[in-house]
């Protein structure tokens, strides 16, 4: 593969990684920045152990010399997601090293998002804890969003993991995104048959907090927590949050008008966490049927395929 055709041409690279050329070139910086210091952290380790004579540097120079050509190959894979032995073809390499590589250079991709501050929260226990970690926002959008995986062949993982909203064997994860499109919270990936309000009530306490956060946290005094139906328990369990669900059509009637009006603003609303949650989907390791097996790795790359839509957003 021609990799300085595709990193000379806009065009091609947003096809291909999903990222401009400005924005690559920004990822790139704060990836050999993580890179050399991982490089010198194994060269001394290797040196105290006795396991290293050689200067750091020193050896055989793999099939991906620099660290653009590094970055833009773990890129094409989230963003095209072929297989191992594919992606070996079209860079010269076996389809083993293609996946050793993949597999180091994610964690260092991940390293470098968290050090410019775009990967989302993992862990917020309370309400209180959302003002802190938030005080400029003030509108917050809650969604759930499922990824599917390969039929299991276990028949309690079959059940597990079916969706009946999706009716396919799922992973799922909860995503609190705000007015501006970002991720500010991505819940762990669970199995596609939790119902996405019971995925939140075990992130979430449904103890109040113990005091009520400061006036002074809340940005213009006001709060807001927008949910879909699919959340309309969390007026009932969280009291205490201020927070919008749309008005549900009742059985065999109808909307008044003015709850319609009501619903469409909303709507307005939450459609941000849809554009943030298609952003995230560019990438067709997230898009798609997720084959990888390694334990772990299917919350790793949904982590980081969010802090790349964050990237996105705030590199331009």
């Amino acid at each position: 593969m021609n990799i300085s055709r595709a990193l000379n041409t806009d065009r091609i690279l947003r096809a291909t990684t999903g990222m401009s050329t400005g924005r690559l070139d920004s990822l790139v910086e704060d990836v050999d920045k993580c890179l050399e210091k991982e490089k010198q952290l194994q060269y001394e380790r290797g040196i105290k152990n006795g396991e290293r004579e050689r200067k750091s540097g020193g050896g055989r120079k793999g099939q991906l010399e620099t660290t653009r050509d590094k970055v833009f190959f773990c890129l094409f894979y989230f963003k095209c997601y072929p297989t191992f032995d594919l992606l070996g073809l079209i860079f010269d390499l076996d389809g083993s090293n293609a996946c050793r590589n993949i597999h180091k250079i994610i964690p260092i991709i991940r390293k470098a998002l968290g050090e410019a501050m775009v990967l989302p929260k993992r862990k917020i226990s309370t309400e209180e804890e959302l003002f802190e970690m938030f005080p400029e926002v003030h509108d917050l959008i809650i969604d759930g969003t499922e990824r599917q995986i390969p039929r299991p062949k276990d028949k309690d993982k079959q059940k597990e993991n079916y969706s009946g909203k999706k009716k396919r064997h799922t992973k799922k994860n909860t995503v609190i995104v705000d007015e501006g499109k970002q991720i500010r919270y991505l819940g762990p990936t669970v199995e596609g048959k939790k119902h996405d309000y019971g995925s939140f009530k075990d992130e979430f306490p449904t103890q109040p907090p113990p005091k009520p956060p400061p006036d002074t946290m809340k940005p213009k005094g006001d709060f807001r927590f927008f949910g879909d139906l699919g959340y309309t328990g969390i007026k009932k369990d969280f009291p205490w949050i201020n927070s919008i669900i749309p008005w549900k059509t009742p059985k065999g009637g109808k909307l008044t008008e003015e709850e319609k009006v009501v619903n469409k603003l909303i709507s307005g609303v939450r459609v941000r966490v849809e554009h943030a949650i298609g952003g995230v989907k560019r990438f067709g390791i997230i898009s798609g049927i997720f084959r990888n097996r390694t334990k772990k790795l299917d919350d790793d790359v949904m982590e980081v395929a969010c802090g790349l839509w964050n990237y996105y957003l705030l590199y331009p």
